[in-house]
């Protein structure tokens, strides 16, 4: 298995494994004609500020994404950003063989070689368990207002 960040080349990579997963969570196969060329747009908008990585064996087994978030400048402070994770998937058939945390291995180290001083989330109930395995705990200084 290969961890590596992903590139312009990838796109369709990251895409279908990003469909894959909203058919895992839809419970059923999805059909959407157009979401190829969304998908493709949108990479090229985000590219500037997030970065992906992609496990491959013989082919493209999971993918996450790290959003570099700036904090506005301040007054006496260094400039910086922390993470936002997002996006973490890997192929049912290749879970708990070690490729979800390879794949959260790069990212930390990422994110801690460029001096984020945090990485947040927002896990589904299911993969909770895995954050914490990856140090990761609640977060009781956030507020949250749902707009839905």
């Amino acid at each position: 298995m290969i961890i590596r960040l992903a590139t312009d080349a990838d796109i369709a990579s990251v895409a279908a494994l990003r469909f894959r997963a909203a058919e895992e969570d839809a419970g059923e196969p999805i059909t959407d004609p157009g979401y190829a060329e969304e998908f493709t747009r949108w990479w090229h908008a985000e590219r500037s500020h997030r970065e992906f990585w992609i496990a491959e064996t013989d082919r493209p087994i999971g993918f996450c994404c790290l959003v570099r978030v700036t904090r506005m400048p301040k007054a006496g402070q260094p400039a910086g950003a922390w993470g936002y994770l997002s996006n973490f998937f890997v192929l049912p058939e290749y879970r708990d063989a070690g490729v979800g945390a390879a794949l959260m291995a790069a990212l930390l180290k990422h994110a801690e070689e460029h001096g984020y001083p945090r990485v947040v989330l927002t896990p589904t109930k299911r993969a909770i368990p895995f954050y914490k395995r990856a140090g990761f705990s609640p977060a009781e200084s956030m507020l949250l207002r749902p707009t839905e």
